[in-house]
């Protein structure tokens, strides 16, 4: 595929995965870096989805008019998750393609399926403070692994009972404090290829496109139809994750 022609389906991903982001709040890495693949190398991938990342994170995690109250409440969590993406991408540069994105879809689907079968869980308070630190350093370590922010974060979050608005905040806290500890992590370990830094600019025009109407489609949703609708987005990234780690595996 020429470049014009890759850059025009690059552009149309960045549509599709900002959509997605909208509309639940999370997906645009996974959604992207899995399609991208596709057409170029993992390393270039990677690289490519950093700006629109951390431009629509710093957006989310700030927009929602719950700031203070999330960050005081995830505060611990949040730091935890930041400190072990290093550890993920240093694993990375020496994992075989594949194995990452195979064991991520498949906890996804674990989670997905009782979920949308009516089983949610719930953590009580105590629950929540003592899981914070080691499901804090799970989801640094599968950021650094696989280049995508939700595990097991967006399920942690889910099961404190959070509002529609509160989790999509929450999640842009995450988001934004991953990338930034991604982009720091892979740059450190050589992972980054900054000719392609300047391509990610531009892709941020794409992305927000896709998001501004994914969050058309969120507002008219219940509570109830939002939190169906984000399981369904978990299952749907784990099949997909899992599709694509099982075909790298396989050659």
């Amino acid at each position: 595929m020429e470049f014009p022609d890759v850059f025009l389906v690059a552009g149309l991903i960045f549509v599709v995965a900002g959509l997605v982001k909208g509309l639940v709040g999370f997906g645009l890495p996974a959604l992207s870096l899995g399609l991208l693949t596709l057409i170029m190398g993992h390393q270039t991938a990677i690289t490519l989805i950093l700006v629109p990342s951390l431009v629509t994170n710093f957006w989310q995690a700030f927009s929602g008019g719950n700031f203070s109250v999330l960050v005081k409440r995830l505060w611990l969590f949040l730091v935890f998750a930041a400190v072990t993406v290093w550890a993920g991408a240093l694993v990375l540069t020496r994992l075989q393609d594949g194995w990452s994105e195979t064991l991520l879809g498949s906890l996804f689907i674990l989670y997905a399926l009782p979920g949308l079968a009516g089983l949610q869980p719930r953590l009580s308070p105590s629950a929540e403070r003592w899981l914070a630190v080691p499901l804090g350093l799970l989801n640094g370590l599968f950021t650094g692994l696989t280049g995508t922010f939700n595990f097991p974060g967006v399920i942690y979050f889910q099961s404190l009972g959070l509002t529609r608005d509160e989790l999509v905040q929450a999640m842009g806290l995450l988001f934004l404090i991953s990338t930034v500890a991604l982009w720091l992590s892979l740059s450190r370990v050589g992972y980054l290829e900054a000719d392609q830094l300047g391509p990610s600019v531009v892709m941020m025009l794409p992305t927000f496109i896709g998001v501004y109407v994914g969050q058309r489609f969120r507002k008219g949703l219940s509570e109830k139809a939002f939190r169906r609708v984000v399981l369904a987005t978990i299952l749907g990234l784990g099949l997909y994750l899992f599709a694509v780690g099982v075909s790298a595996l396989l050659g």
